[in-house]
């Protein structure tokens, strides 16, 4: 029949969209993940919204077992509950090709991603290059991601700002702080050696998208480092060249 992917939004279950939250509650089966985006909800507040029992799904089996998704979308409408919005994950789009495939009928309900929340640090959304995510080392061997560093450089040699995601691992309950993503970056800039992220460079961390106490982060990495930015999730920005507009924006936020 039909096969829903419906973005839940960036922070919680308050998050949704009223056509979101309309879809999620005439579907026949609910299923949700949590392991692209950490939210700040539980199963039980998101059951009590939707009125529907919801089936939490891992990676593996959204990855290694889609039929648990698409056998019962031949015949019912089934709703995939997406943090932030549906295909910022690419892991998403071989389930919908796959639907495709099969003659199931999907439907894309899409919400609030860190994506569009970015514009909240004051910088210009056509002025970002590349996006990076800082993965965690024991992933690699405990081996320095030194290829998220040339996509940092790629984009500071053309003007443009980078968004760097930070790694989660839902189903460890690990996700990356700021210090994590600091000595990272600072650690693969002793290895290249290229001067492009120092502890005199300016960075962005933008915490908490999308709740009540989000916060904005603008100074020197030596000076955030010593401060305590509170619980993931987080990103961080470098800036690129700064329009004045920009600076003056992102000043209002340095202390």
């Amino acid at each position: 029949m039909s096969l829903y992917f419906i973005g839940l939004g960036l922070y919680d279950e308050k998050d949704m969209s009223v056509r979101a939250l309309e879809v999620a509650k005439s579907c026949d089966i609910l299923f949700v993940e949590f392991y692209t985006q950490k939210m700040n909800l539980n199963i039980k507040n998101l059951e009590r919204t939707t009125g529907k029992k919801i089936k939490i799904l891992t990676r593996k089996d959204v990855e290694e077992n889609s039929e648990i998704l698409l056998e019962p979308a031949k015949t019912k409408k089934v709703g995939f509950l997406i943090g932030g919005d549906p295909f910022c994950a690419t892991t998403h789009t071989s389930l919908r090709q796959e639907a495709i495939k099969r003659k199931i009928k999907t439907y894309v309900i899409h919400g609030s991603s860190i994506f569009s929340a970015i514009g909240e640090t004051g910088l210009h959304l056509y002025k970002f290059g590349s996006v990076v995510t800082i993965p965690f080392r024991d992933k690699f061997g405990n081996k320095l991601p030194l290829s998220v560093y040339e996509k940092i450089k790629e984009n500071i040699d053309r003007g443009l700002h980078t968004l760097i995601l930070l790694d989660i691992d839902a189903e460890k309950n690990k996700y990356m702080n700021a210090k994590e993503g600091i000595e990272t970056l600072l650690d693969m800039e002793k290895r290249k050696k290229q001067k492009i992220i120092t502890e005199d460079s300016k960075i962005i961390f933008f915490t908490r998208a999308g709740s009540t106490n989000s916060t904005i982060f603008y100074d020197k990495i030596k000076n955030i480092a010593k401060r305590d930015l509170g619980e993931p999730p987080m990103i961080i920005i470098i800036p690129g060249d700064l329009h004045f507009t920009e600076k003056e924006y992102l000043e209002v936020f340095r202390e």
